[in-house]
């Protein structure tokens, strides 16, 4: 039994998975990540899980898509194949002198890919059966799908291999056939002595390509050159089939406006997984031992490239003119403060007053009641969540709702489904044939938008050339940002393809609420407000009777004024939505074209909850609001419960090492509720009795997961969203606002 033992473990698979975790460990991580991911143990909060286990491709989960995700896992298992082929072989120069090295190398280096595959499949069909509630046979085609797509991959890669394999013993045949000739007869003669040199790893048995049990060739009378050539002659042809990747990824970029091109998520992380492996790869190939110094050199070189301005991995927001760099205005604190001084903040207090006097108009005889919707960040379960409120609220007002709401704000997800919303209330008034209730406009905005961000992200971001496109007589550079708002458009069947000074008319007029898009400045935190008029009486809090010294400089800025030589009124509604929406990574930070540059990030990062923008408005009109108003109601419609006593707390020993660093990233939004309930309970004492918040919050329900906090969401997801307005929390909710309505 123990010489089976020490031959079990001196196998060439057992050794080799030792050696992953002796060298070269970094490439570990993107398999841990990968396990980690399929467990729900990685990103489960975004949903990446799902990602893989029910992919979608072209708006459905089948068999196609699941194909896509199996090609894509097989190209990421082949590169990690290739790039440890090219890092581990010469500790297996046996290898060397066998037919079709890299086939035997990937039969022996397959324990952590068929692990990994036997685990993706337990948790595919467990997640398709419990979440997705599939049947056998639908999950059997998924599976099928998965098996097909997977196979494909590897049959490209080996066939390609087997060739280039031939090709080098074609030429090699010979010099190895004598070798081996010599040796033999040399053994006859004088035996070679036993090699006592200290080596990496010691194998005694290999699997043939037929998966029989081999024991390696003593290749010492072979001269280490010649191992060295016949082991380049393999890793070249592996860096040109990483090449012909390559090539591929570029050619599918010119095509990404196509939705067929535009691949599951999944696939997309996974390839880019597989091209991070595959580059290091052939970086070691042909650096060697230069390869940290070359790194270096490269990332000072990009950095001051970057600081110079000859490339920019920023994106502009489209409409916003960037070619005329003299004209741009000064982002300083002089600018700033003549932005908000009284003179032009009473200006614009004015024009909006004006609009609260048309509003009051369309309301007919007697005090009105008022309604002011927030509506929180959370990607696309906050839109989901957002349109199915909002249509309920129109179904139980008969339609009241809206024409009795001045504004509305919010962050991120939410204000897509809020926006969305807006504009089909507005063809409506102007005579179009459209159910403001109707089931496709929830599906319209619960749409896939992960697929196109990430096939961007891919074949265009990392390794395509930049492609422009034209608006008006401006340019941009199609990228990831660009896949986000066309994928928007489209999924809103071209009804958000505006700019946002095309609502002035309709606000002005009172004919819709007043909308505020919002983005946060990385650099100093300043909320940006984006609006289809001025609106400077919003840059800084409401002064009061006393007096601050120094008084504190304004918090936000006027979008509409600072850029209204770089036609700011001509901003499309998709870019001002994704600013708003500008989740960290996930999409490209936006630079604004001031003196100096600053970029904006998501408004969640300032106000996730659209609050702090209302209560400020509310602030400046309290006066107009107490004289004319017989009520005002602020609804706040939010992803996540109040407190979120429903998360327990983590107590795991990583949880203790890492709670000082993730301390205000895991509260911020219990930071923001802290401050904006103070702000919510003196704007309250103010106004008196007359002042009413409403809230409308998901709830995942007892036997549910919650949704995950992307743009992408599942079947089940959508139905647990749906079932959270008829919680005993909104249900109550909902008949307090029909009582407020009469």
């Amino acid at each position: 039994m123990k010489k089976y033992l020490i031959g079990f473990y001196y196998s060439l698979p057992i050794q080799l998975f030792l050696l992953h975790f002796r060298r070269y460990q970094i490439f570990l991580i993107f398999w841990y990540v990968l396990f980690a991911t399929i467990a729900g143990d990685f990103m489960q909060n975004f949903g990446a899980y799902a990602l893989y286990l029910s992919p979608e491709y072209l708006g459905s989960v089948n068999s196609i898509s699941t194909s896509i995700v199996g090609f894509s896992i097989g190209a990421f298992i082949m590169s990690w194949n290739i790039t440890t082929f090219i890092l581990h072989s010469k500790h297996i120069r046996f290898l060397a002198t066998t037919a079709q090295p890299f086939l035997k190398y990937c039969i022996n280096n397959g324990i952590i890919p068929v692990a990994f595959l036997i685990f993706y499949f337990y948790k595919a069909v467990e997640h398709n059966h419990y979440r997705d509630l599939l049947g056998a046979r639908d999950i059997f085609f998924l599976a099928a799908g998965f098996t097909s797509g997977f196979v494909l991959a590897l049959l490209i890669a080996f066939l390609y291999f087997f060739g280039a394999d031939k090709t080098i013993y074609h030429r090699m045949a010979s010099i190895i056939t004598t070798a081996n000739k010599h040796y033999v007869e040399a053994l006859k003669l004088n035996p070679l002595p036993v090699d006592k040199r200290e080596k990496e790893i010691r194998v005694d048995f290999f699997l043939s390509a037929k998966l029989g049990l081999r024991v390696p060739r003593d290749v010492r009378h072979y001269a280490p050159e010649f191992l060295d050539v016949i082991f380049k002659r393999h890793h070249f042809a592996a860096v040109i089939a990483i090449f012909i990747a390559f090539l591929f990824l570029i050619t599918i970029g010119f095509f990404l406006d196509n939705p067929v091109f535009q691949v599951p998520a999944a696939a997309s992380i996974t390839i880019f997984f597989a091209i991070l492996i595959a580059v290091a790869g052939a970086f070691t190939l042909f650096c060697h031992s230069w390869s940290l110094p070359i790194l270096v050199v490269i990332y000072l070189s990009v950095n001051w490239m970057y600081e110079h301005d000859i490339i920019d991995l920023r994106n502009k927001a489209y409409g916003l003119a960037y070619n005329q760099k003299e004209g741009r205005p000064e982002y300083s604190r002089a600018t700033i403060d003549g932005m908000a001084s009284p003179e032009f903040a009473e200006a614009d207090k004015k024009a909006f007053l004006r609009r609260l006097e048309n509003w009051k108009a369309r309301q007919g005889p007697g005090k009105p009641v008022m309604f002011l919707i927030n509506v929180s960040g959370g990607g696309s379960r906050s839109a989901y969540f957002t349109m199915n409120v909002l249509q309920r609220l129109d179904s139980l007002t008969n339609g009241r709702i809206m024409p009795q709401t001045v504004l509305m704000t919010g962050a991120s997800g939410g204000m897509l489904g809020a926006a969305y919303f807006r504009e089909l209330y507005w063809l409506k008034q102007r005579g179009a044939p459209i159910h403001l209730q109707d089931e496709r406009f929830r599906n319209d905005i619960a749409r896939d938008l992960l697929n196109p961000l990430f096939s961007s992200f891919i074949s265009r971001d990392l390794v395509g050339p930049a492609k422009k496109f034209q608006i008006g007589n401006k340019s941009y550079v199609k990228d990831r940002g660009y896949a986000f708002e066309r994928a928007l458009r489209e999924n809103t069947h071209g009804l958000l393809d505006k700019t946002i000074g095309d609502y002035t008319l309709a606000e002005d007029s009172a004919f819709i609420p007043t909308m505020f898009f919002s983005a946060t400045i990385s650099r100093d935190g300043r909320k940006v407000l984006m609006g289809s008029r001025p609106a400077r009486f919003l840059m800084r809090s409401v002064r009061t009777g006393y007096r601050v010294f120094p008084e504190s400089d304004p918090d936000a800025i006027d979008f509409a004024s600072l850029f209204a030589g770089q036609d700011a009124m001509k901003l499309q509604v998709s870019s001002a939505l994704r600013m708003n929406a500008t989740f960290p990574y996930v999409l490209p930070n936006v630079w604004l074209p001031t003196n100096p540059v600053i970029d904006v990030m998501d408004a969640g990062l300032r106000d996730n909850f659209g609050q702090e923008t209302a209560l400020r408005y509310l602030r400046v009109f309290q006066d107009w609001a107490k004289a004319n108003c017989r009520r005002v109601v602020m609804i706040e419609i939010r992803d996540r419960p109040i407190g979120e006593w429903e998360k327990p707390g983590d107590n795991s020993m990583v949880s203790f090492l890492t709670k000082p660093f993730l301390l205000l990233q895991n509260n911020w939004f219990k930071l923001q509720d802290y401050y904006q309930t103070d702000q919510l309970n003196y704007l309250s004492e103010t106004m008196g009795p007359q002042f009413y918040r409403l809230c409308f919050q998901y709830v995942a329900g007892e036997h549910d997961n919650y949704a995950s906090l992307s743009f992408h969401l599942n079947a089940s997801e959508k139905k647990g969203i749906a079932m959270a307005l008829n919680n005993d929390g909104n249900r109550l909710t909902f008949n307090i606002l029909q009582q407020l309505m009469k």
